[in-house]
């Protein structure tokens, strides 16, 4: 089964900034991406704040975002588990098992960079993120 669990963290605007100091003291690989390289709509007070960030080093990884737009982060609570892979029917199992008496933030559905993505918060008040890989292109 492919997938993978990685802490999901989400900032007031200062993503990058965090992002860079933990990679200048765990090191590894840092990707960041702005809304506006991401081609999604944002306004341009927005479009130099980090949709996607991504830290990798040989023992963790974890990802980042500033909040969305119009959106504010209360911090303690900007923490997200990410839960990741290609297994649809397992990834589609767990999305609504974990929405049961939770709260679904945002159906699962084919988002712009190919997946599928989801937002719940459990009825214990965890956020979760789900992304179901699209299946890679047939040669």
């Amino acid at each position: 089964m492919n997938m993978k669990l990685t802490p999901y963290l989400n900032f007031n605007g200062n993503c990058a900034e965090a992002m860079k100091f933990y990679q200048s003291v765990l090191g590894g690989k840092l990707t960041m991406q702005t809304f506006g390289e991401s081609g999604m709509p944002s306004t341009p007070d927005y479009k130099d704040k980090i949709m996607h960030a991504d830290l990798q080093n040989d023992a963790l990884s974890f990802m980042a975002s500033d909040n969305a737009p119009g959106k504010t982060v209360t911090m303690g609570d900007n923490v997200h588990m990410s839960l990741a892979g290609t297994d649809e029917a397992s990834l589609t199992r767990y999305f609504n098992a974990l929405a049961a008496s939770g709260k679904v933030d945002m159906p699962l559905a084919k988002q712009f960079w190919g997946d599928t993505f989801g937002m719940l918060t459990d009825k214990f008040g965890i956020h979760w993120m789900v992304n179901i890989s699209a299946p890679p292109a047939k040669k």
